[in-house]
């Protein structure tokens, strides 16, 4: 009895002497990231960490909470207080189409072509100083439909990105909206916000306090939340982002829609961002050129090879690509990019595909709306 009690004794001090040695070179390596190498490299490693699911609690091992609410403040997008008007789109999409016309009818090739199996999407590869991703780049924005899980529930699971193209009968697809994912170990039951789905509004749930800050005494600050960032597509097939709720989708005829944010560009204008505009994490967007061409983005995060991007790198790839509406889907884990059955860009989900409520799909070229019918029929 005596011998079984030193093994278990030796194995329980062993385990704690080896937790704690890994907890004290946690710490080191995390104070030796916050006070250098320079104050820079600290902005971007502190939002990183506050961005994704469990770093909030690495983060706050080393600095207090109004620190860490200084650095947010310092190093954020600056959301905008108007949406889409799609007055405005239709008008730039009819002189963008006007400008195409006359140029294919003067013998001018206004652009290459990246379309060489003419199935009507290009894919350009995407690379910046921190990152790598893909664009995808859609041609008919009728195409491009919000594909969704058959029901919504706390303890259920979501679908995989492959799963809910091959539901949908589609040929390509992204990640989509807010889902209930606490500390990172959601399985994507339960989408966050507005939900629409082939004119249908699937979801318009969101958190009616939100923790929005701390006091000077260090307490939480709630504030009540009626909607959140919402994009979408009306029936005539223009993005539309802004914060706005459920009905205010309706109202407006949005046949397709999804809740995360921030929106990136609206009407044309870019939104502003303050010092590193957010860390480097995977990012995932959407948003649509003034002739309706859709944009899908996705950038690899947190692996050797692409570090991830900020928002601001998310701004300036989406104005270089001629979006005059775009928006920040649901990143970290989940961002991931699904063309003709490849997963052309990764998720950083160490235990797989993550299993999702939402993505935007492509229907195929040849497809009518029947797919999505039967799809939002069985559900």
């Amino acid at each position: 009895m005596k011998v079984f009690l030193k093994i278990v004794g030796g194995f329980f001090l062993y385990l704690i002497t080896t937790l704690a040695v890994l907890f004290v070179g946690l710490y080191g390596g995390l104070k030796i990231a916050v006070d250098g190498p320079s104050d820079h490299f600290r902005q971007i490693f502190i939002t990183s960490l506050m961005e994704s699911s469990a770093g909030p609690i690495a983060a706050r091992m080393v600095l207090t909470d109004d620190q860490i609410n200084e650095i947010l403040a310092n190093n954020t997008t600056i959301e905008f207080d108007q949406v889409t008007d799609p007055a405005l789109v239709s008008v730039m999409r009819e002189e963008a189409e006007a400008a195409a016309a006359a140029a294919a009818q003067a013998g001018i090739d206004a652009e290459t072509n990246l379309d060489p199996d003419g199935d009507g999407i290009e894919i350009h590869e995407i690379s910046g100083p921190m990152y790598h991703g893909m664009m995808m780049i859609v041609y008919d924005p009728s195409r491009v439909i919000c594909a969704t899980i058959d029901n919504y529930t706390h303890s259920g699971a979501g679908m995989t990105l492959q799963q809910l193209i091959e539901k949908y009968g589609a040929v390509a697809g992204i990640n989509g909206g807010q889902y209930e994912d606490e500390s990172g170990l959601g399985i994507g039951g339960w989408p966050v916000g507005v939900v629409m789905s082939q004119g249908v509004l699937r979801a318009d749930n969101v958190d009616e306090y939100y923790e929005a800050g701390t006091d000077e005494n260090g307490d939480p600050i709630y504030q009540t939340r009626t909607s959140l960032p919402t994009v979408g597509f009306t029936q005539d097939d223009i993005l539309v982002v802004g914060t706005f709720g459920g009905g205010y989708a309706e109202s407006i005829g949005l046949r397709d829609a999804v809740s995360f944010g921030p929106a990136l560009i609206v009407n044309g204008v870019a939104a502003n961002y303050s010092g590193v505009g957010g860390g480097l994490n995977p990012r995932t967007a959407i948003g649509q050129r003034a002739d309706g061409a859709v944009l899908m983005l996705c950038i690899e995060g947190r692996r050797s090879t692409s570090m991830g991007a900020t928002m601001a790198d998310l701004i300036d790839i989406m104005v270089e690509y001629g979006a005059v509406n775009a928006f920040n889907l649901d990143g970290g884990m989940s961002s991931s990019m699904v063309y003709n059955g490849e997963e052309i860009v990764d998720n950083a989900n160490i235990r797989g595909d993550r299993a999702i409520p939402t993505a935007w799909v492509v229907l195929p070229l040849d497809a009518s709306s029947s797919s999505a019918e039967v799809a939002n029929e069985e559900a």
